[in-house]
């Protein structure tokens, strides 16, 4: 961060792991922990005032050339022309002493009656995004999105030699069929796997096969449809069986995307489509058995309403910052269940 340049940097993207390990190295790299805590900042936009972010941003690094803010979910107080207008003055004037990192998790959002995922940078038309460009070097924009389900074998091996270990080909294929595009839980089994082997051979796909359970996506389906036909018992099992196989961020993931599915065959229901248009939409994208999904979905997204859909999934999204501020994540879930039941 010292011998960056730029004074914001925009980070946004849906891979949460990739940018809290950009961040984990920038504090890392401002040396002793001792002082680089002295000279480190967080604030959230969902709570912090204007004043809090001026007084943060304005203070003096001590002992060092610059302090870092890491100010997340910097846009939810900017709904107004007025408040970014303010926001993005308080930009133009930040010292060259701090360094501030904004973290924006790119969020599915409507659009011309779709719910696709916010790509800020690319597009071009986002305000703080323009903002960055006019900036020149003053901002630098990383984008951090997951990778796709058939980069994740890459990735893995990828991940894998940079802690000093190696995948075989066919080990990291198997481990992404289990996880999925789930960076995090990824990580976290190519850690477990590779001390099982002790650095010492390849990771293999037998190894994968008899130490990593599998991501439980038929479990989402099936708890989908109990959740569907107003089964909060099921639910519930079903959910405690997924918790103690895998941690509840990466149970939600999983839910989140079932959602997502099914809000996409939904929307192509109330089109006119069946379960061969679901299917082509499927084909587009890398799935696995995309003709059995197509009529999985099909059989789901009859069961809700698109406002019913539209409301769970912006409800999920909301349960994620609950379980990132709450360590009762089952609490959470048997609230969430609770509110579909009634």
């Amino acid at each position: 961060m010292a011998a960056a340049k730029p004074v914001v940097y925009i980070l946004h993207g849906d891979d949460e792991f990739a940018i809290q390990k950009m961040i984990s190295r920038w504090t890392r790299e401002m040396g002793d922990p001792t002082t680089a805590d002295l000279n480190i900042s967080r604030l959230d936009g969902r709570s912090a005032s204007e004043d809090d972010l001026r007084t943060a941003t304005g203070a003096m690094p001590f002992l060092a050339e610059r302090r870092m803010v890491i100010f997340t979910h910097p846009l939810a107080r900017l709904g107004n022309e007025t408040a970014r207008r303010r926001f993005l003055d308080l930009l133009d004037r930040l010292p060259p002493t701090t360094g501030l990192v904004l973290v924006i998790e790119d969020r599915p959002v409507k659009k011309d009656h779709r719910w696709e995922v916010l790509r800020q940078a690319p597009s071009g038309c986002h305000w703080l995004i323009e903002w960055a460009r006019q900036a020149g070097e003053k901002a630098r924009v990383l984008e951090f999105p997951l990778p796709e389900p058939w980069e994740m074998p890459a990735w893995i091996r990828k991940q894998a030699e940079e802690r000093g270990g190696l995948f075989s080909p066919q080990g990291a294929v198997e481990l992404a069929r289990h996880v999925g595009n789930d960076t995090r839980l990824a990580s976290q089994e190519i850690d477990k796997l590779l001390t099982h082997v002790d650095f010492r051979r390849p990771v293999e796909a037998d190894d994968v096969t008899v130490l990593v359970a599998p991501a439980g996506q038929a479990d989402v389906f099936e708890m989908v449809d109990a959740l569907a036909a107003r089964d909060g018992a099921k639910s519930l099992q079903l959910l405690e069986e997924l918790l103690e196989k895998q941690d509840p961020l990466s149970v939600l993931g999983m839910i989140v995307r079932q959602y997502r599915l099914v809000l996409l065959a939904a929307e192509i229901i109330a089109e006119g489509g069946g379960p061969a248009d679901i299917e082509k939409n499927l084909r587009e994208r890398p799935f696995q058995a995309p003709g059995f999904l197509a009529r999985k979905l099909f059989v789901q997204a009859r069961l809700y309403t698109l406002p019913q859909l539209e409301a769970i999934y912006r409800r999920l999204l909301d349960l994620d910052v609950a379980f990132k501020s709450s360590q009762d994540a089952r609490a959470e879930y048997a609230a969430f269940v609770a509110e579909q039941m009634g």
